[in-house]
């Protein structure tokens, strides 16, 4: 059984996948305490792979499944993913990288939080990924260098301060500029009012 805070069907806001129609099963609880994690962990239903299957399948024409949370690595192997992808869809993980994951995914997106309060109570272990997506708060881009990642996104960090908000996305346009290796990555579903 799995705590799952939420199933929905909308599009993938952000990243490499950025308006691909998605399901997105959120797993309630997390190892990390972010400041600006926008998951209530309190909330969910505990389900089985079955009803969660059941509820992804309502949805046929999605093409992916995006597992997130919280930190979905706490809960699923290879078992939990070999059952979704009877489903016929892309299964991909967004994962703060504290845990080893099973190997069978399709994509992952590796975010790490180090250097944010609450999110360095555990170091980031993984090493390679598909996507790489940083939330920007100024840090120093350098401590990324040892991740390999097909694609490098900086995302800028999103406040309910409008004033915060502006200048936390300017600062993240600037640091793409000067590091273009990078780019740039917002989230569209907060623009179009979606979630």
């Amino acid at each position: 059984m799995y705590k799952i805070n939420e199933i929905f069907h909308s599009l993938q806001g952000e990243g490499y996948h950025t308006g691909t129609p998605a399901i997105f099963v959120r797993f309630s609880g997390c190892n990390l305490r972010c400041t600006f994690c926008d998951t209530q962990h309190q909330e969910g239903r505990w389900m089985s792979p079955e009803e969660i299957i059941a509820e992804i399948n309502q949805y046929p024409n999605a093409p992916l499944i995006v597992l997130t949370g919280g930190e979905p690595s706490l809960f699923i192997d290879e078992a939990f993913v070999k059952e979704l992808k009877t489903t016929g869809k892309l299964i991909a993980i967004e994962t703060n990288g504290t845990r080893t994951l099973p190997t069978n995914l399709d994509w992952v997106t590796l975010s790490p939080k180090t250097g944010f309060p609450g999110g360095d109570l555990e170091p980031c272990v993984l090493k390679t990924c598909d996507e790489l997506k940083v939330v920007y708060l100024g840090q120093d881009l350098g401590q990324y260098n040892a991740i390999q990642a097909r694609h490098r996104y900086l995302q800028p960090c999103f406040s309910e301060d409008q004033t915060r908000c502006q200048a936390n996305m300017k600062s993240c346009v600037d640091a793409v500029m000067k590091n273009p290796g990078w780019r740039l990555s917002l989230q569209i579903h907060r623009v179009l009012n979606i979630r």
